[in-house]
């Protein structure tokens, strides 16, 4: 009897994509029910095309390392091999549509998360309407609050958790943004982003701060300025973390917390507050003689800037520069302000801290506000490690520079600050900062202070702002999107579709995969010698440099070095230290320590005993650039903050045509009478802005007198402006009297006579715009130095 074929069995119809714990041999075997249950036999084939890691033996041996290639990656079939879910299309208005393929959408514009109230309902942090925000929820009128209202819990809970840790240095910031633009491509020396074509624009965000204090202390103490740029690239985020000043007190990191420890408020009574004047601080950095080159700068002029507008930054350490082809150059950065650098005197800073401690903070936003962008140009010092090998000291040591005579300043570009904040704490205070953060292009030197700074920063920002994701808050993310496989943590941002969070993979198509060549390729540096302890001899030489800053500055900047060494070791209560400081500064010059010894009353110590015994000669022994002097500014009065004092009778011609003159030139120009509000003047009204009491004349750069008829002894008799047309003299500031306001100078002890002094002005009763250049000229001199006597005459 014949037999029978069976029919072959049909293929049966499987939801082959709801399967998330076992599968059949192949992917074939079953039909898809559905489209998307085609999917797993489009992971399986994208996963069958990697049958081996292809990538592995270019680990091994020295090409792998300096020229690693792009990792292996595939291509899938469809956009839905990569979903976490077949679900992913079903949207809603929280879901919105599926992830777009290779899009990172956290790296979009701050847009994203501005957030404007106009014409909108209060409601609590879950969306709910408030009905009403004045009473909290009561078992009758007069009657106990009651624990179910959660409107008040949910308010008052957020308030008491507001605040967040303070940075431990450079707690005291503002900030601002605004964009890079570069000159010129320097292609030749780096690979780095901002600097490919002439004209790239980068976006930055700049924070300037103190360093000593907390974060609510005063702009204007003496101290180093933070200048922290972080570029946002189109190849990553790059943080220039610097400060105003190009060097700094230690060589190592390993010294970094006791420096801190020394300079913070004394730890068993808590004072001073944002101040070195104290015992802790001398004692430290007097038995650290390599502090000493910083010291001469801190004490200077740099160490009170008249705005963060008006000083430079530095990047402090030597950093390098790596161009397309490995081939790599050191490098130093430098930030010069286009109107200038100036400084204030200190007992205009003390002065200043009292009225307006937001000094810094303020004169930032308003410049801005009124359409006055600070603009500083970027400088680079360029130079090879052959050159820094025959140099007098070494360019790894953070305590030297490199002067600039004998390796110039090369200008690359041009950094602007055009926008405020929104919100200060969302950018401001969040943002963070890494000097790990580099790009392509940038690496880093063996300064081992900087190798310190590279790990100390992120640590900081994980400990300040809750977690490894500080990089995911708005400020902090970059515009180039971000694709790697870390994960979770605390205040996870990003939400990450697919299954795949390791590399390598096939089930990702090998991807993100490595970017070999075209990521960044650290500087294949030959190794240095056997691991120690210690530092090199020319590290030991601390001295040389501190007198080349001294010397290179002018007779009124050396006073007010040897001034500011007085009054801080003035405040200390341990004679000894004083005794110790002054031997240190014998040698950086017998004349700067002969005067901080007399104004302390004490003899001159023997000289502190040097660590370098060997022979040095320096290559550079005056440079004209270290002093402010040698840097005026290109942008004459803009910004510049001028008073008119008035009273009522003031000319209000005179009042008009030197309003004219000086907005025109850029300036502004803020009215201060007796009172706020009308004052009834020689030819109609004059409307206040400020007063005598609530705006000081310490605040302004220069200040005017208008005269006339009436108000002359009206603003004779105020011991209020006197006692500011006072400040403003021993401040080197310049003065203008219009008519006979002259007699308000004189009054105030101010020799109009003196035929000597430029920035005393007197002009005719009827004022023109003649009449106001002196002014002008004088206020874009900044300061008449000449004035200074030691005790003051005036």
């Amino acid at each position: 009897m014949a037999s029978k074929k069976k029919a072959p069995a049909a293929t049966p119809r499987a939801k082959s994509a709801a399967r998330s714990d076992s599968g059949p041999r192949r992917s074939a075997s079953q039909k898809p029910a559905r489209p998307v249950d085609a999917v797993p036999a489009e992971v399986d084939a994208l996963a069958a095309q990697r049958a081996w890691n292809s990538d592995k033996p270019a680990e091994h041996g020295r090409k792998g390392a300096t020229e690693p290639p792009e990792g292996e990656h595939f291509a899938a079939a469809s956009a839905a091999v990569g979903a976490s879910t077949t679900s992913e299309s079903n949207d809603n208005d929280k879901l919105g549509g599926a992830a777009a393929p290779g899009v990172d959408t956290t790296t979009a514009p701050l847009s994203r998360v501005r957030n404007d109230a106009t014409d909108q309902r209060l409601t609590t942090n879950q969306g709910v309407p408030v009905g009403d925000n004045q009473n909290s929820l009561k078992s009758g009128l007069r009657g106990p609050t009651l624990l179910k209202d959660f409107i008040l819990r949910e308010k008052i809970t957020h308030f008491d958790h507001e605040r967040i840790p303070e940075r431990i240095v450079h707690a005291r910031g503002s900030g601002a943004h605004g964009y890079f633009e570069a000159y010129e491509a320097l292609t030749d020396l780096t690979r780095a982003a901002p600097f490919q074509q002439a004209g790239k624009v980068t976006p930055v965000f700049v924070r300037f701060s103190t360093v000593a204090g907390e974060r609510g202390s005063k702009d204007t103490a003496r101290d180093v300025r933070g200048f922290a740029v972080k570029f946002y690239t189109d190849e990553g985020n790059w943080d220039l973390v610097g400060n105003n000043i190009p060097v700094f007190f230690i060589q190592d990191a390993m010294k970094f917390p006791d420096l801190v420890h020394a300079v913070k408020a004394e730890p068993h009574h808590g004072m001073p507050q944002a101040a070195s004047a104290h015992d802790t601080f001398w004692d430290f950095v007097s038995l650290m003689p390599e502090s000493t080159h910083m010291l001469t700068w801190v004490m200077s002029d740099r160490g009170i800037p008249r705005s963060y507008r008006m000083m430079q930054g530095f990047g402090v350490h030597t950093f390098r520069l790596v161009n397309a082809e490995g081939q790599s150059v050191f490098c130093k950065f430098h930030w010069s302000p286009k109107l200038g650098t100036h400084s204030l005197v200190w007992d205009e800073a003390v002065k200043i801290s009292g009225a307006d401690p937001d000094f810094h903070r303020r004169d930032l936003w308003e410049a801005i506000e009124a359409g006055d962008f600070p603009e500083w140009e970027l400088g680079l010092q360029i130079f090879s490690e052959e050159q820094a090998e025959a140099f007098s000291f070494d360019v790894l040591d953070a305590t030297k520079i490199v002067p600039e005579e004998l390796v110039p300043v090369r200008p690359v570009g041009r950094l602007v600050l055009n926008r405020n904040p929104d919100n200060f704490f969302a950018e401001t205070e969040q943002v963070a900062f890494c000097t790990a953060h580099v790009i392509p292009g940038i690496d880093f030197s063996n300064d081992p202070l900087l190798a310190g700074r590279i790990h100390s920063y992120v640590d900081t920002q994980i400990s300040r702002l809750g977690g490894p994701n500080f990089h995911e808050i708005p400020i902090n993310s970059p515009i180039a999107p971000v694709h790697n496989n870390q994960r979770d943590g605390m205040h996870r941002q990003a939400i990450h579709r697919g299954r795949v969070s390791y590399e390598p993979n096939s089930l990702g198509g090998g991807c993100p995969f490595q970017a070999g060549g075209a990521g960044f390729v650290s500087f294949a540096e030959p190794p240095q010698g056997d691991e120690v302890r210690a530092k090199p001899e020319k590290f030991a030489e601390h001295f040389a440099q501190a007198t080349l800053f001294y010397e290179s500055q002018s007779p009124a900047e050396q006073r007010h070095i040897a001034a500011a060494f007085r009054f801080e070791l003035s405040k200390l209560t341990v004679p000894a230290i004083r005794v110790r400081v002054v031997s240190m500064l014998r040698n950086v010059s017998e004349e700067l320590a002969a005067q901080v010894a007399s104004g302390l009353g004490m003899p001159l110590p023997e000289p502190m005993p040097r660590a370098f015994k060997g022979k040095l000669t320096p290559e550079v022994t005056a440079s004209p650039t270290l002093s402010l002097l040698a840097r005026p500014g290109e942008e004459g009065i803009r910004s510049r903050k001028i008073a008119a004092f008035v009273h009522a009778g003031s000319d209000v011609a005179a009042l008009a045509t030197l309003q004219a003159a000086l907005t025109g030139a850029g300036a502004s120009v803020r009215v201060v009478g007796p009172h706020v509000g009308t004052l009834q003047g020689e030819g109609g009204d004059i409307d206040a802005d400020a007063s005598f009491e609530n705006e000081p004349g310490f605040l302004f750069d220069a200040i005017a007198v208008i005269g006339g008829d009436q108000p002359v002894e009206a603003l004779s008799g105020d011991g209020r402006v006197l006692e500011h047309l006072r400040d403003a003299y021993r401040h080197g500031k310049p003065l203008l009297a219009t008519g006979m306001a002259a007699r308000v100078l004189s009054m105030a002890g101010i020799d109009v006579e003196d035929d000597q002094d430029p920035a005393v002005v007197i002009a005719g009763d009827a004022l023109s715009e003649e009449g106001v250049r002196p002014f002008v000229e004088a206020i874009t001199a900044h300061r008449n130095f000449d004035r200074e006597t030691d005790p003051s005459l005036v």
